[in-house]
């Protein structure tokens, strides 16, 4: 009986971020269990989440997953086996509300997502200097896609009271039946910081209570919710028998994760894929342990910011020491973007200084001042390995500002293509039973990967027994 919201903005920047979160924290602080979700291959955002509501956000993307996939993440999401079910769904979008994967159709974008859940959304609006022109881009946005359903419109960033009444007026005259939700200030208090790859993450603390506190307060004071709340419907379709939760398997295998400042960019569908398929996840951290948990089958190094910590974990030598020998035992490990370049030789900062690393793969890794790949990619194996047999494919995303130079020449485990099927120069670098990339894989795209991974630790713990 959980009602759903999508949260679109007109574009990169309207403030579809800071206001998802002010949402979510007024609902929590009216006890509504609130359960995330992040539109795109997005994990920034999710963490941000997380902190606000106490519950993990799940991503939904429109190309890597399939509708199936992507309806059956939000339902067995929104029906959990244990513990009371959620409120509400407040799904953040991504981009522009019609933007993704491509210039003619709805392909991975915020738009798919609502129409494939049936739900309804809430449009962004930067208000900045406008006043009859909002109504305007309401109004073409609102008629746009007559299959997409919109609970209101919320204006950002407007200036004075005088300003909020002219976008009313504007909206009464032009868009008579639909809600102007809210008219958000301009509040520089609340202005989340920034880097090269988006926001600041979660684990670096940027969102304390005293923010949340003000977040909350800035949408219970702007935003009609008690209007807007009952207006959406309640969803009460059906479990089939495929949606819901699979009985939890005996834990057969014991996988490492990395989980700290450096390491957090990890789909959490991955995990919970691993966890179906008989995985006991260990959590643990490269920047503060000084050892691998004890009695684990395999390693999974997530993507994130290595090269913010690069010293720290390069003083670590023990943690890399222990990840090198785990590699060599050939146990598996699997390493993505931040993940991968942990396992390189080296990394050089952007500051100029270059830092020894686990010195599984013979590269050196430096940042650059601009992106070195950004997009969509589908990767196909050309051999066996921990990933699944050969030609298995998968689908994900690829955004970093470092390069990777090899000092001694690989053959690829990856052949790469972006999403017009265009192949791409990213590589699949593996040793062993140790395989990385510069490329987040989502398992959902391809759920016998995280069966093959379980299956491989299994392999590997018979052969070391």
């Amino acid at each position: 009986m959980a009602k759903i919201i999508v949260i679109g903005g007109t574009q990169s920047g309207s403030g579809k971020t800071l206001i998802s979160l002010a949402i979510m924290a007024a609902l929590t602080r009216r006890e509504l269990k609130v359960q995330p979700f992040k539109c795109g291959p997005d994990f920034i955002d999710p963490g941000l989440h997380k902190v606000i509501t106490g519950n993990t956000s799940i991503n939904l993307d429109g190309w890597m997953l399939s509708k199936d996939a992507c309806i059956n993440a939000y339902k067995k999401t929104m029906h959990p086996s244990t513990g009371k079910a959620p409120d509400i769904a407040v799904i953040e979008g991504v981009m522009g509300l019609f933007d993704g994967a491509s210039g003619s159709n709805d392909a991975g974008s915020t738009a798919q997502i609502a129409k494939w859940l049936e739900a309804q959304v809430l449009l962004v609006i930067d208000g900045r200097s406008m006043a009859r022109s909002f109504a305007a881009i309401a109004h073409g946005f609102t008629t746009f896609d007559p299959d997409l359903i919109f609970a209101g419109c919320v204006a950002n960033n407007v200036g004075s009271p005088n300003h909020v009444s002219l976008i009313r007026e504007a909206m009464h005259t032009y868009c008579p039946t639909t809600l102007l939700a809210g008219c958000m200030p301009r509040k520089e208090t609340l202005t989340l910081p920034s880097r090269h790859l988006g926001l600041v993450t979660a684990e670096e603390g940027i969102l304390n209570s005293e923010r949340i506190t003000e977040l909350a307060q800035w949408a219970e004071e702007h935003i009609n919710f008690d209007q807007l709340l009952t207006n959406l419907p309640e969803h009460t379709e059906p479990l089939s028998p495929q949606d819901r939760w699979e009985a939890t398997p005996s834990k057969m295998v014991r996988i490492a994760v990395a989980q700290d400042a450096a390491f957090c960019f990890c789909y959490a569908d991955n995990l919970r894929l691993l966890e179906e398929h008989g995985a006991e996840i260990i959590h643990f951290s490269p920047l503060n342990d000084a050892y691998l948990p004890k009695d684990i089958d395999g390693v999974y190094l997530p993507g994130g910011y290595p090269e913010l910590y690069a010293e720290r974990l390069s003083l670590n030598t023990s943690m890399r020491s222990a990840i090198r020998a785990f590699s060599q035992s050939g146990k598996p490990v699997y390493a993505e973007c931040g993940g991968f370049m942990y396992l390189a030789r080296e990394i050089t900062t952007d500051a100029a200084t270059t830092y020894p690393m686990c010195n599984v793969f013979d590269l050196h890794c430096t940042m650059s001042t601009r992106h070195r790949a950004l997009g969509y990619r589908e990767i196909t194996t050309t051999a066996d390995s921990i990933l699944g047999s050969k030609n298995t494919t998968a689908r994900g995303h690829e955004f970093h500002y470092s390069f990777a130079e090899e000092n001694t020449a690989h053959n690829s485990l990856y052949t790469v293509t972006d999403r017009k099927g265009t192949k791409t120069s990213t590589s699949g670098y593996v040793t062993r039973n140790t395989v990385g990339s510069y490329v987040h894989l989502h398992f959902a795209s391809q759920p016998s990967v995280a069966k093959a991974i379980v299956e491989a630790c299994l392999r590997t713990r018979t052969l070391h027994d």
